[in-house]
């Protein structure tokens, strides 16, 4: 089912480079649009959760938000991470609460004290002994689709996705030299933005914005350089040069830790952004890897989770710290955060129209029509570039 938005505003989303304009007005505010979001692109797609290392060892459960519900997260003491719907199975009562986590052999609800092992079977539900025709067998956790891809784990909630790879297309390929799945997360920040999910990817996909609300980025990382990224699957992408004194994304352009092996030098000389439908944004610089997941809360209230992850030789270095990275990006991202915020009050003006965009938001451009393909039902796969703005 096409989402509730007018055929014609997406059609001219879908113009060609040059002569498109930005999503409606309502795809940013309206609770019904977000309600078929929360469906479409949240419960029957493929989305991020978070990191592997957060359910690393036998045992940890953590229970996380996927479009209006929740799913449980549990690492298996044979190393299998599965994923469950976060209810349990008497009375539908949360397992653990949105956020929260455990590291125990069962998984026990808080409510009557229903016990399930690491598989989801039913092991013990007290005073149903005596219940007539009452079989633990038919009463398992309800498992949910859930896979480990470059470090991050992905759960599809409706259970028909289909494979998570025709999702993610190429995107693994572009990732794949920085072993993600290798590095440790060494700092988290969270942040409650107002302003719509799809306004803040936005933000992210451009720097036309950077010389008017970076000074301190444009000191290390040129505005106008660097080129997109293409390839086939829901994701868009792209790299900007660092400037010649800096080696990573600081606020001196130094760096404080150890260089990700194995990188190419067109690698170690720049910093590759990917947009990763539908919520996991990740920068990936020459010695640490920047994430942000979104999880989306109302039409104008988006949860962010930024990590920062570096390669295990910076950990051991005794006079290590994150720092160096973390407080350029938080100074960094609140200079986002408040131009959205603003974007956000901006665009709810009832006399507002969508606006054009510019020739250097190509990858925003891509990013758009991404969004329209999935609001009309089509293949999640972003338009090419093809012409640009006309002489």
């Amino acid at each position: 089912m096409p989402a509730p938005l007018p055929t014609a505003a997406l059609s001219e989303v879908l113009k060609p480079f040059g002569y498109s304009r930005l999503l409606p007005r309502e795809a940013y505010t309206s609770a019904e649009v977000f309600a078929w979001e929360q469906e479409h692109f949240l419960r029957r797609q493929w989305v991020c959760v978070g990191r592997s290392e957060e359910v690393a060892s036998p045992g940890d459960q953590k229970a996380v938000t996927v479009g209006a519900g929740s799913v449980l997260l549990v690492r298996a003491g044979d190393g299998t991470l599965r994923a469950f719907a976060n209810a349990c199975r008497h009375r539908g009562h949360e397992l653990l609460p949105c956020g929260g986590t455990a590291n125990a052999r069962t998984v026990t609800c808080p409510y009557h004290a229903w016990s399930y092992d690491l598989s989801g079977t039913l092991m013990a539900a007290p005073n149903f002994r005596d219940a007539p025709d009452f079989r633990t067998a038919e009463f398992p956790l309800l498992g949910v689709p859930c896979e480990e891809w470059h470090g991050y784990v992905w759960v599809n909630s409706s259970g028909d996705a289909g494979p998570l790879v025709d999702q993610l297309g190429s995107v693994g390929d572009e990732l794949a030299p920085w072993g993600i799945e290798n590095l440790v997360t060494a700092d988290r920040h969270e942040y409650v933005i107002e302003a719509n999910w799809k306004a803040l990817a936005e933000n992210y996909n451009e720097c036309y914005h950077c010389p008017t609300v970076h000074p301190e980025l444009c000191q290390v990382s040129p505005p106008d350089s660097g080129a997109d990224l293409e390839g086939p699957g829901a994701w868009v992408g792209g790299w900007m040069d660092l400037m010649p004194h800096a080696v990573t994304m600081s606020l001196d352009g130094s760096c404080g830790g150890e260089m990700i092996p194995g990188l190419t030098p067109h690698q170690l000389r720049t910093v590759t952004y990917f947009d990763i439908f539908p919520n996991l944004l990740v920068s990936v610089h020459p010695d640490y890897v920047m994430t942000h997941k979104l999880t989306p809360l109302a039409p104008d209230r988006t949860h962010i989770e930024c990590t920062w992850a570096f390669a295990p030789e910076s950990l051991r270095r005794p006079d290590f710290s994150p720092a160096y990275a973390v407080d350029f990006w938080d100074i960094t991202n609140r200079q986002d955060w408040s131009a959205c915020e603003s974007v956000q009050r901006g665009l709810s003006a009832q006399a507002w129209t969508p606006g054009p965009i510019a020739p250097m938001e190509s990858s925003m451009y891509r990013l758009e029509t991404l969004f329209a393909k999935g609001y009309l039902g089509q293949e999640l796969q972003p338009n090419s570039i093809g012409e640009s703005v006309p002489a």
